[in-house]
């Protein structure tokens, strides 16, 4: 099975859970942004959680299929349709070959992950099929999606296969069938306009100002348009170090927030890079990542702070969640049509 890129939209990229492992040799992570709506739409379609998808940021593309598919979408709202009928998202659905998906525009969020059961087949690089934009690397080419590229699929689990075998008579007639069944908002990260994003101290915490403490928690940041993959840069309270500070430049990971000499943090996001010098106020929880990579430019969040031990419990439930919510999706897929 194929899919057709008829329009690309903004930026359209093939991602997965990310290329680890070599980032002592200087190689970028990359991945998805929001890794639940990634996972989630895998499992949705059948997939192994980290299987290769589609990342659509801001405006999406117009795709054709080029046979009957499985799909599911994930994360923010942008506006998916088939012909005049809407797509809902957070559900599989079963797509007429010939259809063409097409976004509208951005309702909520920022970035929406497009699943195909059998996952997007490109070759993998470096253990990932994920794409790194500045070096060229993974995915499509080493680019974004471009009008005319053609997209192969892989070969459906066994899952999707049953999905998809109980419910072609609903195609007789209409261009795409969804499931009635759903992720609920309860199994979802807290998505929301503003959001509070939680973090734990980070290494160089204690050599900033009582009032650059005060300030990072108290009052919101503008996440600006300069913000990327690589970084998301804030505006909002003035941070300033006790006494002039030159760490050694050391690791940082998806959610560091590093302060610049100018005094406006910078979150670290999934193409980071492998090592960072300057100080280090904050580093977000895990949990909340995904929350902070549907935040929009020019949208504001707030920071508050949890202890390291309540961050490692918010993980631990949220991991667990997710594995109950699998296999429950997993008995979905395999269910007979109207039983």
């Amino acid at each position: 099975m194929s899919l057709y890129i008829l329009k690309p939209g903004l930026l359209t990229t093939i991602q997965d859970q990310g290329r680890y492992g070599y980032q002592q040799q200087g190689v970028i992570a990359s991945g998805a942004m929001d890794s639940f709506a990634l996972r989630a739409a895998n499992v949705l379609a059948g997939n192994e959680q980290g299987a290769a998808a589609l990342e659509i940021t801001l405006r999406g593309p117009s795709i054709r299929f080029e046979a009957d598919a499985l799909i599911a979408i994930c994360g923010g709202n942008l506006a998916p349709c088939i012909g005049a009928q809407k797509v809902p998202l957070w559900r599989p659905v079963l797509v007429r070959a010939g259809e063409a998906l097409e976004f509208g525009p951005c309702l909520s969020g920022a970035r929406a992950y497009l699943a195909v059961a059998g996952g997007i087949d490109v070759p993998l690089v470096l253990g990932s099929r994920s794409t790194y934009l500045r070096a060229g690397l993974g995915g499509f080419q080493g680019r974004a999606l471009q009008a005319g590229d053609v997209l192969r699929c892989g070969a459906a689990s066994g899952r999707a296969a049953a999905y998809m075998r109980n419910h072609l008579g609903a195609l007789e007639s209409e261009p795409f069938a969804a499931a009635s069944w759903f992720i609920g908002f309860p199994s979802r990260p807290l998505y929301a306009q503003d959001p509070v994003i939680r973090f734990v101290e980070g290494r160089d915490f204690r050599h900033f100002t009582e009032e650059s403490k005060r300030g990072f928690v108290s009052r919101p940041f503008r996440v600006t348009p300069q913000s990327d993959r690589m970084g998301f840069r804030l505006e909002g309270a003035d941070l300033r170090l006790k006494a002039p500070c030159e760490p050694i430049s050391a690791a940082v990971s998806f959610g560091t927030v590093q302060v610049p000499p100018e005094g406006n943090p910078i979150v670290l996001m999934a193409d980071r890079q492998t090592i960072g010098g300057y100080p280090k106020i904050a580093q977000v929880a895990s949990v909340d990542l995904p929350v902070l990579a549907q935040v929009k430019p020019g949208e504001r969040i707030q920071f508050a702070e949890i202890s390291l031990e309540r961050a490692e419990e918010l993980y631990v439930e949220a991991e667990l969640s997710f594995a109950q919510m699998e296999k429950a999706i997993g008995l979905y897929l395999m269910k007979e049509r109207g039983v």
